[in-house]
């Protein structure tokens, strides 16, 4: 894990030597790195034999304010790397009786952590990147197929010409072949990140397209494809990718274009209401029976 180890020596800038409890603990962590990210600061002092404190005293050593924020950093660099098998390792602590509130509260820290990193500007950005698009390509595959699903179901109601990218019976590169520099590709995908859909964004920058990233932060590989990144938090309990966060500010995006485009988007669902009703799409409050 040479990039752990570059971190780890790349941090230790003050050019003094860790105390043995500190190298203990840096050593665990090369070595584990896929079990003690996740770890607790006491959790962790357990394993290598040291106490809380010292592991809170080797994150100031580090550089951080604290364990919290070395443990995301440590977080970022390994998460994309963790296979499906350590993804479910990780998880063997929690207690399967537990798991509603452990995940729930899970994913009320991802949404708290992702607004409180939210960049409004960046989220305004994006809005008019997609208001001033012609066309509007959502490009989200394996896990992230279901949020590209989502986005572009509510896109179609607000704009005209929107392009759902899935790997379906044609090739990505099909489906994305007319991009050209009036059109938007937002590209969705969090750890492990799909190798297509970076492909693709590539492929819509060479063809002068703006180009959108929905991922975990700066340093995704999305990030660099992109003109601009919106950032979501993800932490991971298990094997299942935790994509409340991402659905949340994906909603928000919808919600901020709906009102931008209300008049049109009123006319749109009274029309849509009529063959709605007409076609009994719905199912109406009289058709309830008890």
């Amino acid at each position: 894990m040479q990039d752990m180890q570059d971190m780890i020596d790349r941090l230790n800038q003050s050019g003094k030597r860790l105390s043995k409890g500190h190298r203990k603990i840096a050593q665990y962590i090369v070595e584990h790195y896929d079990k003690a990210v996740f770890m607790t600061a006491s959790r962790l002092g357990e394993s290598v034999g040291v106490s809380e404190s010292t592991v809170v005293r080797f994150a100031s050593a580090m550089g951080y304010e604290g364990y919290p924020q070395l443990q995301r950093s440590l977080q970022e660099l390994v998460s994309h790397r963790l296979t499906a098998n350590q993804r479910i390792e990780m998880s063997t602590d929690i207690d399967p009786h537990a798991a509603l509130p452990f995940v729930l509260k899970s994913d009320m820290q991802n949404l708290r952590a992702t607004l409180e990193g939210m960049d409004n500007q960046v989220f305004e950005d994006v809005v008019q990147r997609l208001l001033s698009a012609k066309a509007i390509y959502v490009m989200g595959l394996r896990s992230a197929a279901p949020l590209a699903q989502f986005m572009g179901y509510y896109l179609n109601y607000i704009f005209d010409d929107v392009h759902l990218v899935s790997s379906g019976a044609t090739d990505v590169f099909e489906e994305i072949a007319k991009l050209n520099q009036d059109d938007v590709l937002v590209g969705i995908s969090f750890p492990r990140y799909s190798t297509r859909t970076l492909e693709a964004m590539r492929f819509a920058k060479r063809c002068g397209a703006q180009v959108v990233a929905i991922t975990d932060g700066p340093m995704s590989p999305l990030h660099e494809s992109a003109d601009v990144t919106l950032t979501a938090r993800t932490d991971m309990a298990s094997f299942v990718d935790s994509l409340a966060a991402p659905l949340s500010v994906i909603n928000a995006l919808l919600v901020s274009l709906g009102l931008h485009r209300k008049e049109a988007l009123t006319e749109h669902f009274r029309k849509l209401e009529t063959i709605w009703d007409t076609y009994e799409v719905y199912l109406e409050e009289e058709g309830h029976h008890g």
